[in-house]
């Protein structure tokens, strides 16, 4: 099942079930208003929206429309919870060894993890607003995932069970920002601006037999101002699975229905597979020749990050955003 927001002009717009070609839609108004209201009863909810998206998949819904990504928010535009891992030991060791820091065994051996803003997820096609150029302006391509409630000490196990939808995000970070704050010794704030989300969110059923082991074992496609920078493989060199980070995370509290966990810059060891961030190429150059060559990201500049199953076809639609010159603004 694939399921959307679409906009409406309010906060939390209106939940739509949409077909498995993406093409087209339908609002699940009489069902459920929001995806946070489906995920509150999902076990009444869910085989209600599975009947609409198997009516849109065979031609049969009443209601349909053609499904635009442009109209989406965030799948869920405001969550309860944003916590975003760092699974790919790979991506830490690569920016730890370019600044000369040795590598913690730990890190091996238990999740890194921070919680970012949860309160202001943008959609597929919404710009990237910045203030300025010169805080390094970086994409990061992820997989993340929406749990049910998982209550406080859950094992991987249990927590494998409460996994309800996965989705892309662009976890947009401002590098130059970022050595201030962790000098600091509380993480990330102003380094870390609202993330974007995939235009759908989709049961991991829709995966077949790329969700395995509680990894997503396809490519993840980053093009930066068309280019194909990165297609590394998410089921590779993932060291914590999706249930050992939820289960992280519900150490010491339990994480309701709503929260996402993100897998963090999805990275290879295979440098022949590119990069999903880029800061890690530029830690190859520094690694390389002693000076990053790549510079960040500019306003104008365009990222593309999507993710195709095996025929080919996009999982979870596109991320496509363009990096704009934010001006000072009133909320509406």
């Amino acid at each position: 099942m694939k399921l959307a927001t679409i906009k409406d002009g309010t906060r939390d717009g209106q939940l739509a079930v949409v077909s498995r070609d993406l093409k087209t839609a339908q609002l699940a108004d009489g069902i459920a208003p929001t995806l946070q209201r489906a995920l509150d009863d999902w076990s009444f909810i869910a085989p209600q929206l599975q009947q609409v998206y198997q009516d849109l998949n065979q031609g049969g819904a009443r209601r349909s429309f053609a499904f635009d990504a442009a109209h989406c928010m965030a799948p869920l535009p405001r969550a309860f919870q944003w916590a975003d891992g760092s699974a790919y030991v790979n991506h830490v060791e690569l920016v730890r060894k370019a600044r000369g820091a040795e590598m913690p065994a730990s890190f091996w051996e238990e999740p890194l993890m921070y919680q970012g803003g949860s309160d202001d997820f943008q959609g597929a096609q919404d710009p990237i607003d910045v203030f300025h150029e010169e805080w390094g302006i970086d994409f990061e391509a992820e997989v993340a995932v929406i749990t049910d409630d998982v209550p406080m000490g859950a094992t991987p196990d249990q927590a494998f069970q409460q996994i309800r939808l996965l989705m892309l995000v662009n976890d947009v970070s401002l590098r130059n920002l970022i050595p201030d704050e962790l000098a600091k010794g509380f993480g990330f704030l102003q380094a870390k601006p609202a993330s974007s989300c995939s235009p759908v969110a989709v049961t991991p059923d829709e995966l077949d037999e790329a969700w395995k082991g509680g990894k997503v074992h396809l490519p993840l496609r980053s093009s930066w101002n068309g280019k194909l920078v990165g297609q590394p493989q998410a089921g590779v060199d993932m060291v914590f699975n999706f249930p050992r980070l939820i289960a992280h995370l519900a150490k010491s509290r339990n994480v309701r229905a709503g929260s996402i966990i993100g897998s963090g810059t999805v990275s290879n060891k295979d440098a022949a597979k590119g990069y999903s961030c880029i800061a890690e190429q530029r830690c190859l150059e520094m690694i390389a020749g002693g000076a990053p060559l790549t510079p960040f990201m500019a306003f104008g500049d365009t990222i593309r990050i999507e993710m195709l199953d095996g025929a080919g076809k996009s999982v979870f639609g596109a991320i496509e955003q363009t990096v704009r010159r934010a001006e000072a603004r009133k909320l509406a």
